[in-house]
């Protein structure tokens, strides 16, 4: 009787398992506030399992560093990641883009309207606020070129988000702030009327969705048909601009990506907090 019930329950353990929904966890990468994210990475979430049947796990990190420490450890099976992270990424744990928006990323440097600085050169020696010492186009490859190219000394200064730097800005606790064409058009009028583009970085590839290799490819095919199929129905539009991904794109790694190594910005970049 006891091998009876044993065998029952071990049948009921794989029907279980049969019909139970993969699950995958999702990071991202913080440039915005924590509620931002929840709010609409939440949205596209709940989206994409209603077409793919899969559940996601949003994970949240609190700062880029403690982001980069999870790609590095593989944590997340999902991330969607700055552009250099990519690189990174790849390296540590062979993380593949997917997909990714349309737009080109551009790096931004602010300072405020009608303030006191109008060029670089008014920023010598002056602090320069930063989200995070490897976010790409808004810290990383910024100071590379404010430093090699333009010759401009100054002290950066790392406050976590590019919402913080904005702030800082506008209320003029910084001289300037990187940020990226992506986030400065996410913030409320309030905030961009008070800012002033002054510098910008040449164009790259955006922000990819990436995937972890130990993810099979029907479940990464069944994301990204699922994605594409949003993208074509007018009502998720706002849904997927929300993310950065409002006309997305297959991501290609080899040619998007692994050129940004020819920058070398290894010496840019901050291993720790």
């Amino acid at each position: 009787m006891k091998n009876i019930v044993n065998i029952l329950i071990l049948v009921g353990l794989l029907v279980y398992s049969s019909f139970a929904a993969e699950r995958y966890s999702v990071a991202v990468v913080p440039q915005m506030q924590t509620i931002y994210i929840q709010k609409t990475w939440g949205s596209f979430l709940k989206e994409l399992s209603g077409r793919t049947g899969f559940e996601f796990e949003l994970r949240h990190y609190a700062t880029i560093p403690l982001f980069e420490q999870a790609l590095e450890e593989g944590t997340p099976d999902i991330a969607f990641m700055n552009p250099y992270h990519a690189v990174m990424a790849y390296d540590w744990q062979k993380y593949k883009p997917i997909v990714h928006d349309q737009k080109s990323l551009v790096g931004i440097l602010v300072v405020k309207k009608n303030g006191a600085i109008h060029k670089l050169s008014d920023l010598k020696g002056m602090q320069i606020g930063f989200p995070a010492p490897n976010a790409f186009a808004a810290s990383l490859y910024m100071r590379a070129l404010l430093e090699q190219e333009e010759g401009l000394s100054f002290k950066p200064v790392y406050l976590k988000t590019h919402t913080n730097v904005y702030r800082n800005v506008m209320f003029g606790q910084i001289g300037a702030g990187g940020g990226v064409n992506n986030t400065l058009m996410r913030e409320d009028d309030a905030v961009r009327s008070q800012l002033e583009v002054i510098y910008t970085t040449k164009p790259t590839a955006p922000h990819p969705l990436c995937v972890h290799p130990r993810m099979s490819k029907k479940a990464v095919q069944s994301i990204e048909t699922a994605i594409f199929d949003l993208a074509k129905d007018p009502k998720y539009k706002e849904i997927l601009d929300d993310i950065q991904l409002p006309t997305p794109v297959k991501a290609d790694y080899v040619k998007e990506y692994l050129p940004l190594k020819k920058l070398k910005l290894e010496k840019y970049i901050v291993n720790d907090d």
